[in-house]
């Protein structure tokens, strides 16, 4: 696990720990302990131990900075409740750093929130083409079409309504022409600085 500030500036580049997931198996019940796992293309890749107090969870783990000793982390997390509109509570961490009221904490030399790692979500640093791929991706995904936005079209879902089915293709091609504009205007770009570099040279 690396520090704070360590350059990785997207959430989905850390290791989350989502205490709306923990609530939901069961792992906040005073007196649990374990191990959470995070995994890769189903390989593990990294572990943290934990255990469950009285208002808090210890998060134990090993820590490194930039290829140094290994240091053994223990690390107390308060837990925060708070109703839900139709029964129930709603778990919350408290952030080891700013106290912040937060669903999710991310692992470094410190797991702490979002702003303290001061990080962006992955949204936030797409392109316009790339953010209409991605759009264009979720609705073939619903229309159950073969991933990729060159593959060909599919099939109205037999129990999609016509109407239905027309919005969605039409927004998915509006979005494909919108990420191939973006692609040609990436490699006109290239192709400028290539062109620069031929000259120069």
């Amino acid at each position: 696990m690396g520090g704070m500030g360590s350059g990785k500036d997207t959430v989905s580049q850390m290791r989350g720990l989502d205490v709306r997931k923990w609530k939901r198996d069961g792992y906040l019940e005073p007196g649990r302990s374990g191990t959470w796992t995070w995994s890769r293309r189903g390989e593990v890749v990294a572990t943290i131990n934990f255990r469950v107090e009285a208002g808090r969870v210890v998060l134990s783990y090993r820590t490194r900075e930039r290829g140094g000793e290994w240091r053994n982390m223990e690390l107390p997390v308060r837990l925060d409740w708070t109703a839900c509109h139709f029964g129930g509570k709603r778990a919350w961490f408290r952030c080891p750093r700013c106290n912040r009221r937060v669903a999710m904490l991310y692992g470094g030399g410190v797991f702490a929130c979002r702003h303290c790692h001061q990080l962006a979500y992955d949204c936030q640093r797409e392109t316009v083409g790339g953010r209409a791929i991605r759009r264009a991706g979720k609705l073939r995904e619903r229309l159950q079409w073969e991933p990729g936005i060159l593959n060909d079209d599919g099939w109205k879902p037999k129990w999609m309504r016509w109407h239905t089915f027309r919005q969605l293709s039409d927004r998915h091609h509006a979005l494909v022409l919108c990420s191939l504009d973006g692609m040609q205007t990436h490699l006109d770009r290239i192709g400028g600085r290539l062109g620069g570099l031929r000259k120069g040279g």
